[in-house]
């Protein structure tokens, strides 16, 4: 039987629009490591029943489904941006800049790309914006799949270097042992400067 999100995605289909990317992105609202953003086309014909939005499956189920993603997908990428670029240039630029990126890195181009959210990055092909997109579109449910296991994966790696922290638990976002560990060890060059509370940090107002 299809799915709820394969069923919207099919609407665009049948509309004659054939290739359809979604893009989604993680990590926006995380104090340190980048911001993470995929771009998945499915084969309509075989969309697997694992996926779903990102944030309802558990750790185990999404890497389960990142798996059946890469292997199942007509085309796929993600793209990283960094703390010091998202510093920069802010996050919602730099979110725009990874879904930007992340769709010109696809291997195929489709014909739409259904974007999550309400905002949509400068980019050659045809985007919709969808509010709560990886809960209503297949192709932007595995999106999220892959920019989360992707982000949490790179902050796996960060946790090898910076185990005070905790990334192996709280993946860069704020959770009280991250907050302790900042009060204790001060920022390490993942964190985001500009992010309220490692600005304080950096100006002796933290606490």
């Amino acid at each position: 039987m299809q799915s709820k999100l394969a069923a919207f995605d099919q609407i665009k289909s049948d509309s004659g629009r054939l290739l359809i990317a979604g893009v989604d992105e993680a990590g926006r609202g995380c104090l340190a490591g980048p911001v993470v953003a995929a771009a998945v086309i499915l084969d309509s014909s075989s969309i697997s029943a694992m996926i779903n939005d990102s944030k309802q499956l558990t750790a185990n189920r999404r890497d389960l489904a990142y798996v059946e993603v890469i292997k199942s997908a007509l085309s796929w990428s993600a793209f990283a941006v960094s703390p010091a670029e998202i510093d920069s240039i802010n996050i919602l630029q730099a979110t725009m800049l990874a879904m930007s990126d992340s769709i010109g890195r696809l291997p195929m181009v489709p014909d739409i790309v259904l974007i999550d959210g309400n905002k949509a990055p400068e980019t050659d092909v045809d985007c919709e914006t969808v509010i709560k997109g990886d809960a209503k579109s297949a192709c932007i449910a595995a999106a999220s799949i892959i920019a989360k296991v992707t982000r949490d994966r790179i902050m796996l790696e960060m946790h090898k270097r910076y185990p005070e922290y905790g990334f192996d638990e709280n993946k860069g976002y704020g959770a009280q042992s991250h907050m302790d560990a900042l009060k204790k060890y001060g920022a390490t060059p993942i964190h985001r400067r500009t992010y309220r509370p490692v600005a304080d940090l950096l100006q002796g107002s933290l606490f």
